[in-house]
């Protein structure tokens, strides 16, 4: 009797298959294409302008076995699902292994589901559906245009400044952002102002007070006569009295879940993550992780959404958690609903836990610490939305003397609600004496403190994702992979978490700002992605869509051809000489930085890498410099410079003391408050103002 014939199930990750196949069981053969296995090529543009901009899609080089295995699985099964990640990319994956394996078109076999658990897959392959071309156009219409402008845009940057250039629609304006915003901090002039801090006291209590104003109205004190004029009109003698008092109860409510983009900015701020690294984490506590033997389970929702929309029966079993676990008093007493943006896609659900009863707590032996980091972030912030919001008695007075007003705020929370779960962290809180109006209050002491305003901040991965989001910029699945690209073509670096654009950078935004207007324009390139959406709704035609934006495109590339010269980058004198052949060294601009070279290129290939030294001499061999290096990965870190003689390496800067106990080396870390010194061995710590800067 023959073997009965099982159904293929094609996903994209091998770690999903493994986590489907257990929940389908035997009658399914699970098996994963890995990602896309057709493409443009890369060697051409591959996209035929003449004939309605037609793709010509190529097996992706090195995907010839799994497409074989795909064809043999196929041509075994009973029946073939394309179960692909729920988004554009995703559906484009299933439009092309169904064209590889050469399904009907109209064959009911793609199923989608939001999240990786045996409920969710098994209700999933209940309904299947047919391939929605409307959103594989949508992702074709993006990926040609961005083929028509990078594969037009890089040769120019190859010709006019320098080989190995790329420019792209998201990662120039990502790139200009960077730029406009050191522009910015380059043109910012610091205005002075003043504050006057104050201690009061009332039957014995002390309480802090700021100088407010002049007669009840707010006043600045914009330099020191100023501050002079205000202290003059007080007398040391006469008592403040209390003008006003106002008590309130003020309510903070829980944010919403997470989508892509508040993901991915909050595990920045609070986790120091990169963007591309939690979208990596994501992706596995997606797909799947071991359990022991609970198995393997999806344990979040699908990770690139905009949609911050809940399904009831996870707002359900969160009323329930929260009831059983923190008391009635802290569950929502009504489903709270979220407001998604206007172009959100609202075909996914925000990113929550597949099970909030899977707490951070009992999933820690099975995780990483940076997957129980992440999961607990998310965990936590789903669970907080569910919640009452937190509630704190605010109390304001103004003490006035001499028409001179000085103003005192304090908060007590009262009801921890939300942050029970969500850290939002610590609001400050005074502990005010009892005050009402008509209440004499003492002066003990002021503190005039001069200060200047400060530029903005340059932007971090948090904040330039934030700033692509609000603009329109971009969607879900683009953020990372854009802040990825302007890093590793060294057009902006890392400083700490600051993102600073280079030389290159900069040569390359003004290139692409002169002569093609419309790449970097924000409100141009958020029109575009409105309307991809509007392709994927059905309401626009793929083909006029990149019409309408490769024409003009196109005159400007005749345009820039013409007129863009050739951008000279010069040799910096490095003032040393080649220990190979004696000439002169110089400073070279590289694809990845600076770098010294022999200025008989070719004839002389030396290179070195430039290293800068930190003063400090090796803790270890006591001969060698402590220099600033960087990883494979681009993270920064110190050693010697006689290696490999002398192995010496700290993640942290090395400082010329030692600790006073043990003797070991100090180095300088960082937190919010500024730099600090501290002993490796946490023996010792020095706080931010003793650093020697």
């Amino acid at each position: 009797m023959p073997a009965k014939k099982k159904k293929l199930v094609i996903v994209e990750s091998p770690t999903k298959a493994k986590t489907i196949q257990r929940y389908l069981g035997r009658n399914y053969n699970v098996i994963a294409s890995k990602g896309h296995i057709r493409d443009l090529p890369k060697s051409q543009m591959g996209v035929d302008i003449e004939h309605d901009y037609q793709p010509k899609y190529i097996s992706i080089r090195g995907k010839g076995q799994t497409i074989k295995e795909l064809k043999s699985a196929a041509k075994k099964a009973q029946y073939v699902y394309l179960a692909s990640d729920p988004d554009r990319e995703g559906e484009a994956i299933a439009w092309h292994v169904a064209h590889a394996l050469k399904l009907d078109p109209q064959e009911k076999n793609r199923v989608t589901f939001n999240e990786i658990t045996k409920d969710a897959v098994k209700s999933s392959f209940k309904s299947p559906r047919t391939i929605d071309m409307d959103v594989v156009d949508a992702q074709q219409a993006r990926r040609i245009l961005d083929r028509l402008v990078g594969y037009s845009l890089s040769p120019i940057l190859w010709a006019k400044v320098k080989k190995g250039l790329s420019a792209g629609r998201v990662q120039s304006i990502a790139l200009k952002l960077v730029i406009d915003r050191e522009k910015e901090i380059n043109a910012f002039k610091p205005e002075e102002y003043w504050t006057i801090e104050a201690v009061f006291s009332k039957d014995g209590q002390e309480f802090k007070s700021s100088f407010y104003g002049i007669n009840g109205k707010k006043a600045k004190l914009n330099n020191i006569d100023d501050v002079k004029a205000a202290l003059a009109k007080l007398d040391k003698k006469q008592a403040f009295i209390v003008k006003s008092v106002v008590t309130r109860q003020r309510r903070r409510q829980p944010a919403a879940p997470f989508t892509t983009s508040t993901l991915q900015q909050e595990a920045n701020k609070r986790l120091g993550m990169r963007t591309r690294r939690t979208m990596s984490i994501a992706q596995q506590l997606y797909e799947g992780i071991s359990l022991g033997h609970h198995g393997t389970v999806g344990l979040i929702t699908y990770m690139r959404t905009d949609s911050k929309r809940v399904a009831n029966v996870a707002k359900q079993e969160a009323s329930k958690f929260l009831h059983e676990n923190y008391g009635a008093e802290y569950a929502a007493v009504k489903q709270r609903h979220f407001k998604n943006q206007e172009d959100a896609q609202d075909a996914h659900e925000a990113i929550r836990p597949t099970s909030v009863y899977r707490t951070p707590a009992s999933l820690k032996e099975y995780l990483s610490p940076q997957q129980l980091k992440l999961y607990r972030l998310i965990w936590s912030r789903f669970l907080a939305s569910e919640m009452t919001p937190a509630v704190y008695d605010t109390v304001r007075a103004d003490l006035e003397q001499n028409q001179v007003v000085f103003r005192t705020t304090g908060s007590k929370l009262k009801f921890p609600g939300f942050t029970k779960v969500y850290d939002v962290g610590q609001e400050q809180e005074a502990d005010l004496p009892a005050l009402a109006e008509g209440d004499q209050c003492n002066l003990v002491r002021s503190d005039n403190k001069q200060h200047f305003t400060q530029p903005p901040a340059r932007y971090t991965e948090a904040s330039l994702v934030h700033t692509l989001e609000a603009n329109g910029v971009g969607r879900p699945s683009t953020y990372a992979p854009t802040i990825d690209t302007i890093q590793r073509r060294y057009y902006v670096r890392l400083e700490g978490r600051s993102l600073v654009p280079t030389e290159l950078g900069e040569i390359v935004d003004s290139l692409v700002e002169k002569f093609f207007p419309d790449i970097v324009n924000v409100d141009f390139t958020a029109q575009l992605e409105n309307d991809l959406d509007s392709v994927e709704a059905g309401k626009k035609e793929w083909v006029k869509v990149v019409d309408q934006y490769y024409q003009p495109f196109s005159k400007e590339l005749a345009t820039a051809d013409k007129e863009i010269e050739k951008v000279q980058i010069k040799d910096e004198p490095a003032g040393f000489n080649c220990d190979i052949c004696g000439a002169p060294m110089v400073i070279k601009m590289g694809r990845y930085g600076k770098f010294y070279a022999c200025s008989r290129f070719p004839k002389c290939r030396n290179t070195k890498a430039i290293v800068k030294k930190v003063g400090v001499v090796c803790p270890k061999c006591g001969k060698g410099d402590v220099v600033e290096k960087k990883s494979r990965r681009g993270r920064k870190f110190y050693g010697c410079d006689r290696y490999p003689d002398c192995d010496f390496v700290s993640w942290d800067k090395p400082v010329a003391r030692k600790c006073p106990n043990c003797s070991h080396f100090l180095v300088e870390k960082r937190s919010k408050k500024g730099p600090y010194l501290l002993c490796p061995n946490g023996d010792y710590r020095e706080e931010a103002a003793e650093v020697d800067e």
